[in-house]
């Protein structure tokens, strides 16, 4: 007996100190699943869930389950302290999986970088997030959507430089998330020599944009460019339907959302985003078993997933997350973050085939070459232009 207990306890200390593991691999998962940001945070949760469901039927990681720890953080940053310290202290998670609002991310995930624990960050977009510890000699913080500073070119340049229109009016939300991607879009303005006409700022549940869109209607604006999430940007396309003054729409990627466009109706016709994925038509064989199997899963309002971007950004990131552990042979943080800035092999994602997505001095998985413009036509999303559905397919 005491043989065997010795042999046990040599293994399990050669086990212990080559960083290899043998349970199942807690991961959080954090986002608003209630709120006015609730169709983002259910989107990315329900698209971690099914990667995790794929991975786990698969056996696992090197023979490991994932099990997801998740937390509502009702788009809340003082609730998203509470669970990073309630994931990392009492849980013992080995990542995260989060966040939807730029605001809770900034307040939060330093907890995770304290504690050397990765945090893929697969919605939230506020170009700082990346960059909040530009001093640390160990950057944890990682992302799958596109940064501010990515969309917000494309956002200009879809205004002043394809369609002319230089009196630019900005409505942006008071969050973090409105006015970081406001000062975003002012630069990539800068860039052609335009200043906007008129800059308007309203709140979270705000449900009258008149006032703001009068503003900009009388300082003559003959577009309207926008940082906010669904619900107000309902009330803006509204707005400008109720006073009869009929202007382009284009702004971040959260025009895309079921909460713009259900709410907007009609009005959101038209209504112009960057996107990193959009859900129809499908074009590549992963990105239609991804559909199919999300829709078979959680059974989406009229086929059309809430929030299909945040969807395919949380899966993928569960899939990177898989190769690092796999890669690594640990869930060490020190060990997934060197995993992760060197991933040896493609992953196959929704978004893009990920090659080498990050190193040492970039955690942006997406780039500009990465995303495209979408449209809102009669209730979905489509593609602005042919060519980029094209060369999705590639």
């Amino acid at each position: 007996m005491n043989i065997r207990r010795h042999i046990f306890a040599v293994a399990a200390a050669a086990m212990l100190s080559t960083g290899a593991y043998a349970a199942d691999i807690k991961v959080g998962v954090i986002g608003p699943f209630t709120g006015g940001s609730s169709s983002m945070g259910v989107s990315m949760r329900d698209g971690v869930r099914l990667a995790t469901k794929e991975i786990n039927a698969a056996g696992g990681i090197n023979g490991n389950k994932i099990v997801l720890v998740e937390r509502d953080d009702e788009a809340k940053n003082e609730r998203g302290v509470q669970i990073a310290q309630e994931l990392i202290n009492n849980e013992k998670v080995v990542t995260a999986f989060g966040y939807i609002n730029t605001g809770v991310a900034l307040a939060s995930q330093r907890f995770f970088q304290d504690a050397k624990i990765p945090v893929i960050n697969n919605v939230a977009t506020g170009t700082l997030i990346t960059k909040q510890f530009p001093n640390a000699p160990e950057n944890y913080v990682f992302r799958t959507s596109a940064a501010d500073n990515i969309q917000a070119p494309m956002i200009a340049k879809e205004a002043v430089e394809k369609r002319g229109l230089k009196k630019v009016a900005i409505l942006a939300d008071s969050t973090n998330y409105g006015q970081l991607g406001r000062e975003d879009l002012e630069k990539a303005l800068k860039t052609y020599g335009v200043t906007p006409v008129a800059t308007e700022k309203f709140n979270l549940g705000d449900v009258d944009m008149t006032s703001q869109l009068l503003k900009a209607k009388n300082a003559g604006a003959d577009v309207i460019l926008t940082y906010a999430i669904g619900p107000e940007l309902a009330q803006i396309a509204n707005g400008m339907a109720k006073l009869g003054w009929k202007k382009p729409l284009i702004g971040s990627w959260t025009l895309s959302m079921a909460s713009f466009i259900d709410t907007a109706g009609k009005n959101g016709n038209g209504a112009t985003m960057p996107e990193t994925f959009i859900q129809q038509p499908a074009t590549t064989p992963k990105r239609k078993a991804f559909v199919e199997a999300y829709l078979k899963d959680f059974k989406p309002k009229n086929g059309v997933i809430a929030s299909p971007v945040s969807a395919a950004q949380g899966y993928d990131s569960v899939y990177l997350f898989a190769a690092a552990v796999k890669q690594a042979n640990s869930t060490e943080g020190p060990k997934l973050l060197a995993a992760l800035q060197d991933l040896k092999s493609p992953i196959d994602g929704v978004v893009m085939t990920y090659n080498k997505p990050f190193s040492a001095t970039d955690h942006e998985a997406i780039k500009s070459k990465d995303v495209v413009m979408g449209v809102v036509e009669n209730g979905r999303v489509e593609f602005l232009n042919a060519e980029d559905a094209t060369a999705k397919k590639k």
